[in-house]
């Protein structure tokens, strides 16, 4: 990349006052890191004010060959808003609530759902970060989070979107929005989980924006699909082994109501829960530092259900499940009050609160996984956790058969060795018939596991649609795959 040249581009762009836009590498310091703590570089920082300003900057920077990585909240674990070279655009000013179902990308999505929810209605999306993370961010890389086993990732929750395209194009987009017809088709199948490991195969253009990580479009405004907030109950169960908690989840499982582009699946029956998640021993070690009076169990679930009133069909049902498969109910904690709740998101959030703590003492990052499989291969991809031989917590959406491995290593040696189990792990899922990310992406970091769950083939194709969609290749550079 040529220096000079971006320096004369940036130039010109930071004469504009309204771009707010600067060279100073102190400012910039700030805007190089993610959460994956992978540091980058760039000659300068633009932060727009409207649409208008967004399409000049890309169509500048398209005519001069200079890339553009999108910046938002920078929550991300991959390394996608990480800029190796050219400018930064922050989104940082499109923060504007315009209504319960309009809202601006830089919006933080935690922020939204509690206006919204004190006006009863609910976005369900959730991803751990929801109150650090944007909704532009969240869409771009299709975020999911607890909830994802009953709703669904972001996707079907998405009504359109306004995007600028690599060439400064605006164009407001729904699923009627054709993919123009110059631009090459996808064809390719997506593993039969949830997954947010590349473009998504479609006929539409708004479901092609969803997920493509800032690679193909930037994300200006959202109009999103909300419900009618239900009634929430919580309830944290224990287990002595695994093989009662699996058997447990199954059948928790079996009976679900899930959500598929709005709409529902057959029901079963009413058990319905909306959050399934799993903790390991350890786990439950770190929700001592909320919950004090907590068994010596091997693991456990929370769950979560719902009612459109203040009655619980479904409680009953799933405590019969829970009691015939061995659960602990002496030792249940059920939560039919705001503040139980918040009781029970407390303990939960303690646990990655308490790895954060462990890999600040050991001054080496922790290597957590994002791996989901089939229903058939949980118990398999279980069983493959269990043989690491690193200090560890597992914990996560048992419900899509997607548990994070956080491995905690403590010296230099042992992060070499974590990143190489890390490998290994991610081949026995694709091994599984799963994907390498079910909720965070593939950014900068996940690359070379994204050509191994998709092929030659298929990089392939995703190279030649990017190919025609950014010529110069200036949005994203360096996030999902390479250029030849």
């Amino acid at each position: 990349m040529d220096t000079r040249k971006t320096m004369d581009c940036l130039e010109d762009l930071l004469k504009i006052p309204h771009y707010k836009g600067t060279d100073s590498q102190d400012v910039i310091e700030g805007y190089l890191r993610d959460a994956s703590n992978i540091k980058g570089h760039a000659e300068g920082l633009l932060r727009p004010e409207c649409v208008e300003d967004v399409s000049c900057i890309l169509k500048t920077c398209q005519d001069r060959n200079i890339p553009v990585t999108i910046a938002a909240q920078r929550t991300a674990t991959t390394g996608s808003p990480v800029p190796f070279g050219g400018v930064v655009l922050s989104m940082e000013n499109f923060d504007q609530i315009h209504s319960i179902n309009e809202v601006d990308a830089g919006v933080v999505l935690g922020q939204y759902q509690q206006q919204i929810e004190r006006e009863g209605w609910l976005f369900p999306p959730d991803p751990t970060s929801r109150n650090e993370c944007s909704i532009g961010g969240s869409i771009a890389c299709n975020a999911s989070g607890a909830r994802s086993f009953k709703y669904g990732a972001t996707r079907p929750w998405v009504e359109g979107l306004e995007v600028v395209f690599p060439n400064g194009e605006i164009r407001q987009i729904d699923r009627t929005t054709p993919i123009p017809s110059h631009w090459p088709r996808l064809n390719l199948s997506l593993p039969s989980v949830k997954t947010a490991a590349g473009y998504e195969p479609c006929t539409n253009l708004l479901d092609l924006m969803i997920g493509q990580e800032g690679t193909l479009g930037i994300i200006t405004k959202a109009w999103l699909t909300t419900i009618p907030n239900p009634t929430v109950l919580g309830l944290l169960v224990f287990f002595d082994s695994n093989a009662d908690c699996l058997r447990a989840v199954h059948q928790l499982k079996w009976g679900a109501i899930r959500y598929s582009k709005g709409q529902t699946d057959i029901v079963h029956n009413a058990i319905s829960p909306r959050v399934l998640e799993y903790f390991d021993r350890n786990s439950i070690g770190f929700m001592r530092a909320k919950l004090d009076d907590l068994p010596n169990a091997t693991c456990g679930l929370f769950i979560e259900l719902e009612s459109m009133s203040e009655v619980f069909a479904a409680l009953q049902p799933c405590l019969n499940i829970l009691e015939s498969c061995g659960a602990l109910m002496e030792h249940s904690i059920l939560a039919d009050s705001e503040q139980g709740r918040n009781r029970l998101y407390q303990a939960r959030h303690a646990i990655p609160a308490r790895i954060n703590e462990i890999v600040i003492a050991n001054g080496m990052p922790k290597v957590g996984t994002d791996f989901a499989v089939p229903d058939h291969r949980l118990e398999w991809m279980m069983d493959a956790y269990a043989e690491v031989d690193l200090p560890y917590v597992l914990f996560g959406h048992i419900g899509d058969n997607h548990l994070h491995l956080n491995m905690l290593p403590s010296t230099k040696t042992e992060l070499v060795y974590a990143k190489e189990l890390y490998v290994e792990l991610a081949r026995i899922a694709l091994e599984y018939g799963g994907t390498v990310s079910a909720e965070h992406g593939i950014g900068k970091i996940k690359k070379q596991l994204l050509a191994e769950q998709v092929g030659v083939g298929v990089l392939e194709q995703y190279r030649l649609l990017k190919n025609v969609a950014d010529p110069n290749w200036v949005l994203g550079r360096g996030t999902l795959f390479d250029r030849l």
